[in-house]
Formats: structure tokens, C-alpha cells, sequence
């Protein structure tokens, strides 16, 4: 699978497979109203449109079966709305994903940081597998989301 730049036409799809996505994290935490579940298509489309965030997504036979969000601030990029598609979760696809995503950041960008709830077993496992550290916990609701960071890995040479 190649990386896509997301563009408002994917908008739609996106915000599907954000809400399935996301249905398990909120089940594991007891809280559907988790921000990612309460966005509107508009919101969406606001945050395509948007010249400091990327959105790129992997298709597979034209469907839209992964995305990441990454906003650039500097030298941080901001990971957020990181989803696969439920059926195809366990494939690598994420991992291949955020990797990609990391890679077409400007270069600017010396550190990634993202969070997830306490209770996101799976993805606080991919994160820990990938390299990214907890750096401290925030209260939410009745959870802890976990803050991570890892630094940008360059190529030696």
C-alpha cells in the first residue's frame, strides 16, 4: 500500500472509519463521548482543509483502511486521530502507517508525541513497540490518558 494525502473528498470515509475505529477504545474505557466520536463531518472537513495538519490514510482495493493525523508545531509533530479499519487491525498496517507518516514530516520535526486512553492495551502496545516513551499521565474522565513521545530517528551519513 502506498501513502495518500487525504483530501476533503475522502471526508466522508474518513470520519467512518474514525467512528468504527474508535468504538473500541470507547468501549474500553466505558466513555462514548470520546472527542474523535463526537466529530461531525464538518469537523472533519475543517481539519482536512487545514494547512497545519497532514491526513494521509492507506486504501486497499479503494478503501480507506487506515489513518493518521499529523500536525507539524515546530519541532513537534503532533500525532492524533490514529485509526485502522477493526477488521484489518493485527496486519502491520499500522505500524507501516505511522512509520510513513513519520517519514513525509517535514524535517523540521525532531519529536513525536501522541496519547491514548490507559485502558488502549493494543495501541499503547504498537506505540511502546515502536519506540515512543510515556512521558506523564492526564486525568480524563474517570481514565488516565497516557502521554508518549519518541525522537525523530535520522539516517546515519
Amino acid at each position: 500500500m502506498k501513502l495518500e494525502l487525504l483530501t476533503d473528498t475522502a471526508a466522508g470515509e474518513l470520519l467512518t472509519l474514525q467512528q468504527a475505529a474508535y468504538l473500541t477504545e470507547a468501549r474500553a474505557h466505558q466513555n462514548f463521548d470520546l472527542p474523535p466520536l463526537m466529530d461531525t463531518l464538518d469537523d472533519v472537513r475543517a481539519a482536512l482543509a487545514d494547512p497545519s495538519i497532514a491526513i494521509w490514510g492507506f486504501r486497499d482495493d479503494g478503501r480507506l483502511v487506515a489513518a493518521v493525523r499529523m500536525r507539524a508545531d515546530g519541532p513537534v509533530g503532533e500525532i492524533g486521530r490514529f485509526v485502522v479499519a477493526p477488521d484489518r487491525q493485527g496486519e502491520g498496517l499500522g505500524t507501516a502507517l505511522l512509520a510513513a507518516a513519520e517519514e513525509a514530516t517535514p524535517a523540521e520535526v525532531t519529536v513525536f508525541r501522541l496519547c491514548t486512553g490507559e485502558r488502549s492495551a493494543g495501541p499503547l502496545y504498537l506505540y511502546r513497540k515502536l519506540g515512543y516513551r510515556e512521558t506523564h499521565r492526564s486525568p480524563e474522565a474517570d481514565y488516565q490518558l497516557v502521554h508518549l513521545e519518541k525522537p525523530r530517528m535520522r539516517e546515519p551519513g
